[in-house]
């Protein structure tokens, strides 16, 4: 398997938990000690440290140890390359749902004419 393929199942996996959205999403408003994470979640330390190793091994998050303290933070270029992916089938849809609606103005017209003859 191509290891962009892998790299994009890892990414789309790891979005797969609203837990780890969720990590996302703090991280978006900065950096973060992995305790400071922790606190917003009725889990475990070790539960959401978890959630941290699926999201760093899918390459969504950097960890920087300072002594003790773990410091995340968000990498945005997985998400870059999920979103294009997901462009690609949004224009495959976009152009498929045009085409629905050039056929049924098409089809509504005849039977329009057809309805006044």
């Amino acid at each position: 398997m191509p290891q962009q393929t892998v790299e994009l199942d890892q990414v789309f996996r790891a979005l797969a938990d609203p837990t780890r959205r969720r990590i996302l999403a703090q991280l978006a408003q900065g950096d973060r000690c992995v305790t400071r994470l922790a606190r917003r979640y009725a889990m475990s330390l070790p539960a959401v440290s978890k959630h941290l190793r699926v999201l760093e091994k899918a390459g969504l998050l950097r960890r920087r140890r300072y002594g003790r303290v773990h410091e995340m933070q968000l990498e945005a270029k997985p998400l870059k390359q999920a979103a294009q992916w997901v462009e690609e089938y949004r224009k495959f849809w976009e152009g498929s749902l045009d085409r629905l609606a050039d056929y049924l103005e098409k089809t509504n017209k005849a039977a329009d004419k057809k309805r006044r003859t």
